[in-house]
């Protein structure tokens, strides 16, 4: 059995060729063209305290910290994964990310509105709207996530998000962090973000339809609360996902998960053995275990960057 640290909540994201790991600090391993593998740490783990560590309240401060650590992952990937001349700013990173979060707000928050606004029975049953708009918003994140897996680019990215789990289920089960041993585990973990946003659905549902008990509302006030309360709707999908995750063996919350491993499926592709080291190597910088890397078909040492 490996001898590292072990009960520690262990995760993190795939990004553009490489994938970023969380445990006693955060890293993020980048297979580059030449086939080394880069690793650049961004420091010790930090997890809320105090008062930012209540429950429906820490869930937005972990959603935060990813995405500030996310944006320096992907900068460092995709610089790490292209050649000279295609490098990316901060400043390009940044900016793409806000147009896809107004994207993302557009496509799954205000659009669900202004669709199921069309039917006017609906429009003087707050909680019969809720029902039918999260539907319509259900159904158009799978169409859009199973459109995007279509992507030769974006499907690498699913199979670097294999190679996460995978490493993360052999972490969990006290194996040494090999490929050997990686390989035979699933690419499903409840713990995933895919999982947290398929709860977000289900919670965004219930929230809304206790707001639209309170009586019928304009469409633009509808619009206006479906922004407003994301921190609420993340919150509580954030604290049911911590409750499913630690008590999955349980016969009466494991069908509760279920859909969030069924929406895995279609985020999450098998690895190559490339891959998985990549995740692995991640893995064992974020736990400050030695590893030792060769580069892929050819014997050389991996480049590591202290604080990229």
């Amino acid at each position: 059995m490996a001898n590292y640290p072990t009960g520690l909540s262990v995760g993190g994201q795939a990004v553009i060729e490489g994938v970023m790991m969380k445990g006693l600090k955060t890293v993020v391993a980048v297979r580059k063209p030449d086939g080394t593998i880069s690793v650049s740490d961004y420091g010790n783990m930090e997890r809320p305290k105090g008062w930012k560590g209540w429950p429906l309240i820490r869930g937005n401060f972990v959603l935060y910290d990813a995405l500030v650590t996310g944006i320096k992952a992907l900068n460092f990937s995709a610089n790490m994964s292209s050649d000279e001349d295609n490098q990316l700013t901060t400043k390009d990173i940044v900016l793409s990310l806000l147009v896809a979060l107004a994207f993302a707000i557009g496509l799954f928050s205000i659009l669900p509105v202004l669709v199921t606004s069309i039917f006017e029975p609906l429009r003087e049953n707050g909680v019969l709207f809720a029902l039918v708009e999260g539907l319509i918003r259900t159904v158009i994140f799978l169409l859009y996530v199973w459109i995007i897996g279509f992507i030769a680019d974006i499907k690498r990215v699913f199979q670097y998000h294999g190679a996460e789990h995978k490493s993360v289920y052999t972490y969990e089960a006290g194996e040494d962090l090999t490929v050997e041993n990686a390989r035979k585990y699933s690419t499903l973990h409840p713990r995933c973000g895919t999982s947290f946003l398929m709860i977000t659905m289900v919670a965004a549902i219930i929230v809304f339809s206790i707001l639209g008990a309170f009586g019928p509302m304009t469409i633009w006030w509808k619009m206006f609360w479906r922004v407003v309360l994301i921190p609420i709707v993340a919150g509580l999908a954030y604290e049911f996902q911590r409750f499913t995750a630690k008590h999955l063996g349980n016969p009466f919350v494991k069908p509760f998960a279920a859909p969030g491993l069924w929406l895995q499926k279609l985020t999450t592709k098998e690895p190559d053995d490339a891959q998985l080291e990549v995740g692995l190597i991640s893995l064992k910088a974020a736990l400050n275990l030695d590893y030792e890397e060769k580069k892929e078909e050819n014997l050389e040492e991996v480049e590591y960057k202290e604080g990229a």
